[in-house]
């Protein structure tokens, strides 16, 4: 016990010491330094950690609601040819979603089925796609078996759209997932996340029985943009053009922003405020003085117009600025403001190339955006069309038995090769789905397949 008591004696007479001192202020200082660093270098591998499995998470979700527009899809196209290339996607998109949740921190049970299924879709949607391929048709076992899967990819979308719905509300993060396992995921989640994990693996074990253990908002551009007529502007011109189109009476103040490339379009571009605090952008196409974009992002207050008004209010709008026979084809609405397609429309033929983009808001109908590259690229008054070949009924007996038709009519739709193709348009629905199928006048076959997604927003189309 003295030989303690001694020892601390003598630390303490050496603590006097000012060197001694100094050292151990030093080796405390350093220390505390290095816990600070070691710390900083956690959080940062941590948050990059947490970036890294968002990204997945994300692209698991991108690729498995794909994958569920594919499937429903595949269930009643009737062609071989668009049949083995809509197979081909779902092979490509699963393949890619067990990908991305591979990559996630979870080993549960549910995930675990989850990347089971994602697996056996690929699979079996590469052998029918061969199968079709060789030209062979589908037998109606293919088909029940992908209505099947479907539905499996239906339940397995709306959890994952859950699970990203408690990550951005912080309910779960990643890095207590990691450490927690599956615990964390029947802990943390919402009531819904957890019921839906468990109704989706109880699913996906039926499944195991089965055989296996992208309207034209993105429209095409044309090299030659034939409905940008006239001649070359000024800037001075295209600012009197901007200030007549928003309204010259409304604008008390208004900057040029030089020259721009709207797509494949040259503009002027200017900003204009309205009122006090309203601004709005508009871009004027140095060739013919056309109005390619015009837009504005102020808050709405409240929605009192209905979306009916609001596209008859936006068609009213168009054929005011010489926008003349627009067609309204689809709308959504995104924080009270409502965008509607329109499309030409030529001999009740609906040309879908010719499209123009319309926002309205839902609290006074102004219209505080248009979009109008689609139409400066593609639109003539006039199209010379073919007579169509075949028959409405010739035509409609192409569509799948299964697909119930509410309406036809012919249009004309662009192709991914940058044409345009004259269709018979068929809107009609599933047990599960609305489509819209075309089928080409002239050859018969089926040309594309369309998914209406009604939502209380509005009317999509994938």
């Amino acid at each position: 016990m003295s030989k303690i008591k001694d020892k601390i004696y003598d630390f303490k007479d050496r603590l006097r010491d000012r060197k001694m001192l100094t050292l151990v202020v030093t080796l405390v200082a350093i220390i505390a330094v290095l816990g600070v660093v070691i710390f900083k270098k956690q959080l940062e591998y941590r948050g990059l950690a947490e970036n890294s499995y968002n990204n997945a998470f994300y692209q698991l979700v991108e690729y498995v609601n794909q994958t569920e527009v594919l499937l429903a899809k595949s269930t009643i196209t009737n062609s071989s040819k668009h049949g083995a290339e809509t197979l081909t996607n779902i092979w490509r998109n699963s393949g890619l979603a067990e990908t991305y949740l591979a990559r996630l921190p979870i080993g549960t049970q549910e995930l675990e089925q989850a990347q089971k299924f994602l697996n056996q879709v690929s699979d079996y949607s590469y052998t029918l796609a061969n199968k079709t391929i060789a030209g062979e048709d589908l037998s109606q076992e293919d088909l029940d078996n992908l209505t099947s899967l479907h539905q499996y990819c239906g339940s397995l979308k709306d959890t994952l759209n859950q699970l990203e719905i408690d990550l951005y509300s912080g309910n779960i993060k990643w890095g207590e997932l990691e450490k927690a396992g599956g615990e964390a995921l029947t802990q943390e989640a919402s009531n819904l996340s957890q019921s839906s994990f468990g109704s989706m693996v109880e699913n996906l074990h039926e499944y195991a029985g089965l055989i296996y253990d992208g309207a034209f908002s993105n429209h095409m551009t044309n090299p030659e943009r034939v409905g940008l007529t006239g001649d070359e502007i000024d800037e001075a011109k295209a600012m009197e053009i901007a200030r007549d189109f928003i309204g010259n009476n409304r604008i008390t103040e208004m900057t040029s922003n030089g020259q721009s490339q709207n797509g494949n379009i040259e503009c002027y571009s200017f900003t204009a405020k309205v009122g006090e605090e309203e601004i709005f952008t508009i871009a004027i196409s140095k060739k013919g003085g056309h109005v390619v974009f015009m837009n504005s992002n102020r808050d709405i207050a409240n929605e009192s117009i209905s979306p009916e008004d609001a596209v008859a209010k936006g068609k009213e709008f168009l054929e005011s600025k010489e926008f003349k026979n627009m067609k309204s084809t689809y709308y959504m609405n995104n924080g009270g403001v409502l965008t509607v397609n329109y499309a030409y429309e030529q001999d009740g033929i609906t040309m879908y190339p010719d499209l123009v983009k319309v926002k309205i808001a839902l609290d006074n109908c102004e219209v505080l955006g248009i979009e109008s590259t689609g139409y400066l690229n593609c639109h003539r008054d006039t199209r010379e069309l073919s007579d169509a070949k075949i028959t409405l009924e010739e035509a409609r007996s192409k569509v799948n038995q299964n697909l119930n038709v509410s309406s036809s009519g012919l249009a004309v739709i662009p192709t991914e090769w940058g044409t345009e193709v004259l269709c018979y348009e068929f809107k009609g629905n599933t047990a599960d789905n609305d489509f819209i199928v075309y089928i080409n006048a002239e050859t018969g076959e089926e040309e594309d397949i369309l998914m209406i997604i009604n939502t209380p927003e509005g009317t999509l189309t994938e």
